[in-house]
């Protein structure tokens, strides 16, 4: 039997070039001392829904329901935006990250990332889709391959502002993880924006 050829996507608020190299300069001492492997800066985004294998013919119905979820946004809460401050090592994935400001339970449960994270996860498993469930708390990962907790100093705050949210298409090639946009839409708009 074959299978529709699949490709592993996600939603993600992907910044532009200003966005990511302000945040390369907030945090440049610490990654480039914490012994892991940099991410590009052309990869740096915050993932809303992570949604893994989609086989390709699923992928209008994936569009439409973005464009759904964006025609749907709070006007007055677009256009969205981040505060990141501070760094995280997460030992499992061996990572080091730029969380949202503020702990989990200090953010506030209308926050746009959190609001725009939620929707996307319900109306994608609501459609068929296997999003990964674990609670949303918007981060940018910095670093991979991280052995051990560095020493983590002070950053400056850095603010991301969007009007718009990505499918991002994720290959993996033996330099890392190639991200390449699939779709972007307008939050408060039904109008996609590009392919």
């Amino acid at each position: 039997m074959n299978s529709a050829p699949a490709r592993r996507l996600f939603f993600a608020l992907w910044p532009d070039e200003a966005q990511r190299a302000a945040l390369m300069e907030a945090t440049g001492e610490i990654v480039r001392s914490c012994g892991g492997r940099a991410v590009p800066g052309s990869n740096l985004h915050v993932t809303l829904a992570f949604l893994g294998s989609v086989p390709e013919p699923r992928l209008a119905d994936l569009s439409d329901l973005a464009q759904r979820t964006a025609a749907t946004f709070p006007g007055d809460a677009a256009p969205l935006g981040i505060v990141l401050q501070g760094f995280e090592y997460w030992a499992k994935p061996q990572v080091l990250a730029v969380p949202e400001r503020g702990a989990p339970a200090q953010l506030a449960p209308t926050s746009g990332a959190l609001q725009l994270a939620s929707t996307l996860t319900t109306t994608s498993v609501a459609a068929g889709f296997s999003p990964d469930l674990k609670p949303f708390r918007a981060h940018v990962t910095v670093a991979r391959k991280v052995a051990s907790a560095p020493h983590l100093g002070e950053m400056r705050e850095v603010r991301w502002r969007f009007d718009s949210f990505v499918l991002l298409e994720s290959r993996t090639l033996t330099a890392g993880p190639v991200y390449s946009v699939v779709g972007s839409y307008l939050l408060g708009s039904a109008e996609k924006v590009r392919t």
